[in-house]
This record gives C-alpha cells, sequence and structure tokens, in this order.
C-alpha cells in the first residue's frame, strides 16, 4: 500500500464519520425545533408569556400613575382643609372672646 492509498483512506473514512456526525446534528437539530416538544415550543411559550408580562407591565405602570395622581390631589385637598380649619379656628377664637366681654358688659350696664 503506497501512501497516496493510505492517505485516500484516511480521507474516506474521515468523510464517512463527519457524514454521520452531521446526520445526527442534523436529527438533533430538528428535535430542537419542534414547536410541541423541543425548544421551539419552548421559545413559542417563553414568547408569549413575556408579552403578556409586558402588557401587565404597562398596565401596572399606568395603574400607580393614577393612584399616584389621587394621591397627589388628595393631600392638596388636606392641605388645603388643614389651611382652611387653622384659619376658622383662628376666627372663632377671636370671635368667641369677644362676645363674651360684651356680654358681660352688657350685663354689668343691665345690673
Amino acid at each position: 500500500m503506497t501512501i497516496a492509498q493510505i492517505l485516500q483512506t484516511l480521507l474516506i473514512t474521515f468523510t464517512v464519520g463527519l457524514a454521520f456526525f452531521c446526520f445526527a446534528l442534523a436529527r438533533r437539530l430538528r428535535m430542537l425545533n419542534d414547536l410541541e416538544n423541543g425548544l421551539g415550543g419552548a421559545i413559542a411559550v417563553m414568547t408569549s408569556e413575556i408579552s403578556r408580562l409586558e402588557n401587565s407591565i404597562i398596565l401596572a405602570k399606568a395603574e400607580a400613575m393614577r393612584a399616584t395622581r389621587s394621591l397627589s390631589e388628595e393631600i392638596e385637598r388636606a392641605k388645603e382643609e388643614r389651611a382652611f380649619l387653622a384659619l376658622n379656628k383662628k376666627l372663632n377664637e377671636n370671635i368667641a372672646t369677644r362676645p363674651s366681654r360684651l356680654q358681660r358688659r352688657r350685663r354689668r350696664e343691665e345690673a
């Protein structure tokens, strides 16, 4: 056997081994891309879940913004009411002290 024949035999052997490897790889790839059981199905499910979660996040952000606006409006209303009550209390204190003095004077004048 010459060196050329040995090299041709090695080349044929290597080619047959490579063909078997490609066949096995193609078979595994088909199994992975199977939409029901393989990775393709998992990717499809994950894509739909991501879409659903993105919609949920958008709805949650909108709800949080509505709640923030509502809370800030309530805080402003509470501040206004507090200021109104403080002013009302001061006015009532001033009014409450004046009539009692006037009433005492009137009582003294009547007596």
